[in-house]
């Protein structure tokens, strides 16, 4: 077994997975020098400092960590700074090896290829592997404007709460839009928070931005019609994704792969207020990207079996006639990001893999 072949199953322990394909294996030796990958099977996702990889490596502590350091500025592996020292860990697929070489745009022909590639391996096993089998890992999150005042809202459910309690944010491109190309929509919507974010500001893959720019993005992608995507947890957001149905992986593991678990829906419903709609077809101009809203006679119609509560068509109803509401019976959110991985290692029958990696 070579260092890529072990590198691909130790990135396959992780809750994203990372399924073996000969397409990954050439993204890996585009993304890795022989030199990085025979260090990066001797690292796990628990950032360690370098003298504790070299010793695992048998190199030189110097060597290693130029070569970590050339990693990390490529955003392929993760670094941040503890009491005064710089410690280095590996990052799953997604979020991370696929998009963060990716935020800045894709402007070189091997950024290009990459982008092919990584449509491929979507394709070809990623996107279904990254799917819930049923936790899912990631789930959508309503637009503020949707959300009726009277309604029973919970911190997990209010994107703006994540913004608020974000010690960092950063804006970065949408390594998805700048890679598929298939839409229009604008590519810098990618927001990422806390230790992730401070560590793409500091390589120059992502920009820092206050509150303010961060809400103010938000309100952009509703009016450009994007659904607010999250990690599955209640507790922390580690990114909001604000996401196309033609472009996106969350999306398109239910709109091109069909997978029924790819996210979780939101905890809302679209409801249809007949005596108020007038008809217009407002709602139906792009803005669900589950196509569950309907023009049925005088009146449009909502496919509950398909709304994921993302409250798109709410927004922009001039008559006020479409309104979310809860659903009946909530979608289970994982109360913690470690609570989530726990649920889809065990989902996966991954959890000793996982553990080994980890204890490494």
């Amino acid at each position: 077994m070579d260092v890529y072949e072990r590198l691909q199953e130790i990135l396959d322990s992780h809750p994203s997975g990372a399924p073996k394909a000969a397409v990954f294996d050439e993204i890996l030796r585009i993304l890795f020098t022989p030199e990085e990958a025979s260090i990066a099977i001797h690292m796990s996702f628990i950032p360690k400092p370098a003298e504790k990889i070299a010793a695992a490596t048998g190199s030189s502590v110097q060597d290693v960590t130029a070569c970590l350091e050339a990693m990390a500025s490529k955003a392929v592996i993760f670094s941040r700074e503890k009491d005064g020292k710089h410690l280095y860990g590996l990052v799953p697929t997604i979020p991370g090896l696929f998009e963060f070489p990716l935020m800045r745009g894709v402007k070189t022909e091997t950024q290009k290829k990459l982008g092919k590639l990584w449509e491929q391996y979507h394709r070809e096993g990623m996107g279904s592997s990254f799917a819930g089998r049923p936790t899912p890992l990631a789930r959508v999150i309503p637009v503020r404007q949707a959300i009726p005042d009277t309604s029973r809202i919970h911190p997990y459910e209010e994107v703006a709460r994540f913004i608020e309690q974000a010690s960092e944010i950063a804006v970065a491109e949408c390594a998805c839009r700048v890679s598929v190309q298939a839409c229009k929509a604008p590519t810098d919507r990618c927001l990422i928070f806390d230790g992730p974010a401070r560590f793409l500001i500091q390589r120059g893959y992502a920009r820092r931005i206050n509150r303010e720019e961060a809400l103010a993005i938000l309100d952009c992608a509703e009016k450009e019609g994007l659904v607010h995507t999250s990690n599955n947890s209640a507790d922390k957001a580690g990114f909001i994704c604000n996401c196309c149905r033609c472009c996106c992986t969350i999306m398109r593991g239910r709109t091109q792969l069909h997978e029924p678990h790819a996210f979780n829906s939101s905890n809302f419903i679209a409801r249809i207020d007949s005596d108020l709609c007038t008809a217009c077809g407002t709602c139906l101009e792009d803005r669900c990207p589950m196509d569950a809203i309907t023009l049925q006679g005088d009146c449009v119609t909502v496919d509950q079996e398909h709304c994921i509560g993302g409250g798109l068509c709410a927004s922009v109803c001039p008559v006020e006639a479409i309104a979310l509401q809860r659903r009946v019976g909530d979608c289970e959110v994982p109360a913690t990001m470690q609570d989530m991985a726990m649920k889809i290692l065990k989902d996966r029958g991954k959890l000793e893999r996982f553990i080994k990696v980890m204890s490494s």
